[in-house]
């Protein structure tokens, strides 16, 4: 990432770190315009420490890295505060431009996990489910059973039930393959 972004007459690199740890005491030193950060960094991945580096630099924007595309997961990251969320895939061709609309006070998400956050976002508005129904339905349709679902979404089997049964009836749809169909018709998962 560092030689990417070097490369760029706009953008300096002013400080690099290995660890959330020590990437925190650079923004204490240099309180940069933005703030790359890999989530599959040593300690980096809790949402509770993206709210920690907003408030300690609330001026720094901070785009993510990620493998993951779960949009569930995006929104809780956007949420904490993050501005810009970059598939590691993509971040050869992405970066630069999430780094620079952060710069300027823009967001910036994967076309691929944009497209799947405005299909969550659909199901909770247009369909009245809770965000948490529509994690639950989009594993369904991944084809986890209940106790998977439970254990992916740290929920009791019981409560993956509740989510389960109310699915079936703000939908109206009976069978497995109906709620995979109709989160495929969303975009909730792909083909």
């Amino acid at each position: 990432m560092r030689l990417l972004l070097e490369r760029e007459n706009d953008v300096a690199v002013i400080a690099e770190a290995g660890d959330l740890s020590t990437a925190i005491r650079h923004l204490n030193g240099h309180q940069p315009h933005v703030l790359v950060l890999d989530l599959q960094l040593p300690d980096a991945s809790n949402i509770d420490a993206i709210r920690r580096i907003r408030a300690q630099s609330p001026e720094t924007e901070i785009v993510v890295t990620t493998t993951e595309d779960d949009p569930a997961w995006a929104q809780a990251i956007l949420d904490a505060g993050v501005v810009g969320y970059v598939l590691k895939e993509d971040a050869a061709a992405t970066l630069l431009t999430a780094v620079r609309s952060a710069a300027g006070g823009e967001g910036f998400v994967s076309a691929r996990v944009a497209a799947r956050l405005d299909a969550l976002r659909r199901s909770v508005e247009d369909d009245g489910l809770s965000p948490r129904e529509t994690d639950v339905l989009r594993l369904i349709a991944l084809g986890f059973t209940s106790a998977e679902i439970s254990e992916k979404l740290h929920l009791s089997r019981r409560t993956v039930e509740s989510h389960r049964r109310r699915i079936h009836r703000k939908l109206g749809l009976l069978r497995r393959h109906e709620l995979v169909d109709y989160a495929l018709s969303r975009g909730l998962v792909g083909c």
